[in-house]
């Protein structure tokens, strides 16, 4: 029996709302900081599939045998490849990138020092059964049949049609490195690549140095800022970036941070990492680390700007000292002196274990 699906499929996306929708008919569940991927199994064989329909299958070793144990004997499932951080504070997902490696042996040693984890949130098929056009409800009835009984390292996403309950969730378990919530109508179909779903993500506000730029990959502009904060023994750490501007805004950047270009190095907290790739290009040396593992042919590479900037953008989560996602650049904050753009002005969620986000207590 083949499956009545095959891979590629996208799936469904979600568009974000200010606060979390109430009323009848609304299935809550906590959205999760991980790899969204589509699991498809036939028999003795199982095929993992990321949310731009690339194969995960061979970063992901050790998931294979526990879906083969835990799953029907046909089906294809939506869910998200999480890793469980070792201290139990959560969800590790810098831990979970390096899994994105093209070396095997790399992949092999990291599946077994950091295994994954699978929670699966919607079953698109079972058997010779196509689902996609059965409401949310038929569906979720389904998988919960399912995944009655699945053991660790596979999870049954946990859910709830009470308001009140996703809010708690969406507040606490950002402690456990999770995005927010995620609503579903339960009359819904399932609709690839489409934004149906509705997503509530943390969005705050921090005033960070722009300690240089990144010209966008067109060649025309700025692309991304560079965003830095200081910590309690007065080093400049990089957290992330801003990026998303319109092409007028990106040319008008250009011309705005020109000034602070100038002996930019002199006296940069990053001196040694704009000297060490201006060394590199000047011999045409392509440094390690300068292309996204995500994207081989995006550049990295940056432009210093002096230490005089501040600048107020959105952030979503604070993970291992760096913001989660792309921020958002609101506004320049002339009244502000670099100094004072430091960790301490975040707030950071209490630790919430992984075992507790799973049973959806």
């Amino acid at each position: 029996m083949a499956l009545p699906i095959s891979p590629p499929l996208a799936p469904m996306l979600a568009k974000l709302a200010d606060g979390i929708p109430e009323g009848e008919g609304w299935l809550y569940e906590p959205k999760w900081d991980g790899f969204r991927c589509i699991v498809f199994r036939d028999g003795d064989t199982i095929e993992l599939a990321s949310r731009n329909e690339r194969p995960f299958t061979r970063y992901f070793p050790e998931l294979l045998a526990p879906l083969l144990a835990e799953l029907p004997q046909q089906c294809v499932v939506d869910g998200e490849i999480v890793l469980p951080a070792a201290d139990d504070g959560g969800l590790d997902f810098d831990a979970l990138l390096q899994r994105i490696h093209p070396a095997e042996s790399r992949v092999r040693r990291l599946a077994a020092e950091t295994p994954a984890s699978f929670v699966a949130f919607d079953l698109l098929a079972l058997g010779d059964r196509n689902l996609m056009n059965e409401p949310l409800s038929v569906r979720h009835a389904l998988l919960v049949v399912a995944f009655a009984d699945v053991k660790a390292p596979i999870y049954l996403c946990p859910c709830t049609d009470d308001a009140q309950v996703a809010q708690r969730w969406f507040t606490e378990f950002e402690g456990a490195g999770l995005d927010g919530v995620i609503a579903k109508r339960i009359t819904g179909p399932y609709t690839p690549d489409k934004r149906t779903l509705v997503k509530v993500k943390h969005r705050r506000t921090a005033d960070c140095v722009v300690a240089g730029y990144r010209v966008h990959k067109d060649g025309k502009g700025v692309g991304s800022l560079l965003l830095g904060l200081f910590d309690g023994e007065g080093k400049l750490h990089h957290v992330g970036v801003a990026a998303s501007f319109t092409a007028k805004r990106r040319t008008e950047l250009l011309a705005e941070l020109e000034p602070s270009t100038h002996d930019a190095t002199t006296a940069h907290p990053w001196r040694e990492w704009a000297e060490w790739q201006q060394a590199a290009a000047d011999l045409g040396q392509r440094l390690p680390g300068a292309g996204s593992r995500w994207n081989a042919g995006k550049d990295l590479t940056w432009v210093p700007l002096r230490i005089e900037l501040v600048a107020e953008v959105t952030f979503g989560q604070l993970q291992e000292g760096r913001f989660r996602h792309g921020s958002q650049f609101l506004r320049w904050r002339t009244d502000r002196e670099t100094a004072s753009c430091t960790y301490d002005q975040l707030e950071v969620a209490t630790p919430v274990p992984f075992a507790r986000v799973v049973s959806g207590t």
